[in-house]
């Protein structure tokens, strides 16, 4: 394979290189934005600022320049546009927020930038995240780089189209549900998430806040390890669910041997619901495991089906809660016209709000309503316990889950336009570790039907991400897939 261009070398090549001064912050950055003009037709970004970005990279130079750099200092990034930043506007995808400038960062972007990263702007998502195709964003229409007619996943659909086109390096990404995970397997990414509460929620724009975990999204296991080291640390002021668990590198154990490691792999992943092209990727990435030493462990997590019902019960209740704030009052849009303050409510939530996110939030309002609280809200954080219950019952007999990220590769853009469950549906692989706050992965695993690519995600139990990124970094020092790029985007 010939030598990557500079939009896709990855961080870690890009650290080694702006700190022997090969290259300099400021060069790379003119670099990436001038590229991010010419593919706006991806619909990946939704502000950008030359002149922030530039001076952010000029400062992270001054550093390199007196020797004070981090691992990180001077790599160009975006954000998530859940993520509030105080010199990007922050909108979450909705009309609700066209405009908004929060007056703080997010306790993940301070983090990033303290590291001397450069923020190239913000990243398209699925409104307030709720999405599995970016398809509900109310301002660009998202595109796969590998093929423009399909969608890249989503939520954190923006942030996937901009590493996978060599826009940026790497970004940050938000899972409630799968939405790092299955944008990056879509996209020919690695992208993890960390256990619940490894970093901070602080300014980051709720959607289910018993799920919400933010993390990254980059080419490598070594690149995610090299960002969730930065990203992750306690922060008790600012998060009350935020883990009182020292800061740690995460690349510490990337090259550690996994000779006699227990890879779980659950019958309920690979059942009649799974495309074929997918099956042979992941079990073919599974075969190249089992080379290296690993041993394949047949278990059962018997309530995968049930991962569904239970979500979309939960996120929804817990984001009728979290969107009851924007009602045109403090910030946020206000209709123009309403007859008094109630009606006020209405008109700026029914023009600000678009047509899944009311979804989302009735069938929320309506499982917490005096009646169906205990019918549904209730039995569904039952059995959400007894779905993390086989999680730990499976890691007694293993040491890593492994299967596939979604059932099939990426579907074409509005496919499933007036079938709202099939999306949810397809969910059924990442749900079960964002309920019971588990760490999990996903990491280029092949190519599938029509060339588009396929993830194989690992889960690991309570605080073992070095575990997942020892055993991805491990497979892609056994194979290529993680350094392809889509054609038209070399």
């Amino acid at each position: 394979m010939t030598s990557p261009a500079l939009h896709h070398l990855s961080v870690a090549d890009l650290s080694r290189r702006l700190r022997t001064r090969e290259l300099s912050a400021l060069e790379l950055t003119q670099h990436l934005l001038a590229r991010i003009g010419r593919h706006a037709e991806l619909g990946a970004f939704l502000a950008t600022d030359e002149a922030v970005s530039l001076t952010q990279a000029a400062a992270a130079d001054a550093r390199l320049a007196r020797g004070e750099a981090h691992a990180l200092t001077g790599i160009p990034l975006a954000h998530k546009d859940v993520f509030v930043t105080r010199d990007f506007p922050t909108t979450a995808g909705s009309k609700m927020l066209a405009g908004y400038r929060s007056p703080f960062d997010a306790s993940v972007v301070t983090r990033l930038a303290e590291a001397g990263m450069v923020c190239l702007g913000k990243l398209n998502c699925d409104e307030f995240a709720m999405g599995s195709a970016t398809e509900t964003s109310a301002f660009a229409t998202a595109h796969n780089p590998w093929d423009p007619t399909r969608i890249p996943g989503g939520s954190s659909g923006g942030s996937a189209i901009a590493v996978a086109a060599g826009l940026a390096p790497c970004a940050t990404g938000t899972d409630t549900g799968g939405s790092i995970r299955q944008p990056s397997s879509f996209c020919n990414l690695t992208g993890i998430k960390p256990t619940y509460g490894r970093a901070s929620r602080h300014g980051m724009i709720a959607y289910g806040s018993s799920l919400d975990q933010a993390g990254p999204m980059a080419r490598s296991a070594e690149d995610c390890a090299l960002l969730l080291t930065a990203m992750c640390g306690p922060d008790p002021d600012r998060d009350s669910t935020s883990l009182d668990v020292p800061a740690e590198d995460f690349t510490r154990m990337l090259a550690g041997s996994i000779e006699g490691l227990r890879i779980g792999v659950p019958k309920e992943f690979f059942g009649d619901g799974l495309s074929a092209d997918v099956r042979a990727a992941v079990e073919a990435a599974l075969a190249e495991l089992q080379k290296l030493g690993a041993r394949l462990i047949p278990i059962t997590l018997p309530r995968t089906e049930l991962s569904i019902p239970v979500f979309y019960i939960i996120a929804p209740a817990e984001a009728s809660s979290n969107l009851a704030r924007f009602d045109g009052v403090r910030y946020g849009h206000r209709a123009a016209e309403y007859s008094d303050l109630l009606d006020m409510f209405k008109q700026s939530r029914a023009e600000g709000f678009g047509d899944e996110v009311k979804r989302r939030i009735m069938t929320g309002t309506y499982v917490l309503s005096h009646g169906y609280y205990d019918a549904y809200y209730l039995q569904a954080q039952k059995i959400r316990r007894m779905i993390a219950d086989d999680f730990q019952h499976a890691f007694t007999q293993c040491d890593v889950i492994a299967g596939p990220v979604a059932p099939a590769v990426a579907r074409r853009i509005g496919e499933t336009a007036n079938d709202p469950l099939a999306d949810y549906l397809a969910d059924i692989f990442t749900l079960p570790a964002s309920l019971s706050g588990l760490p999990a992965l996903s990491a280029p695993a092949g190519f599938g039907e029509g060339g588009m690519p396929v993830g194989l995600q690992l889960i690991g139990n309570y605080l073992q991400e070095n575990r997942l990124l020892n055993v991805a970094h491990r497979l892609q020092q056994a194979t290529d897939f993680h350094l392809r790029v889509p054609g038209e985007f070399q």
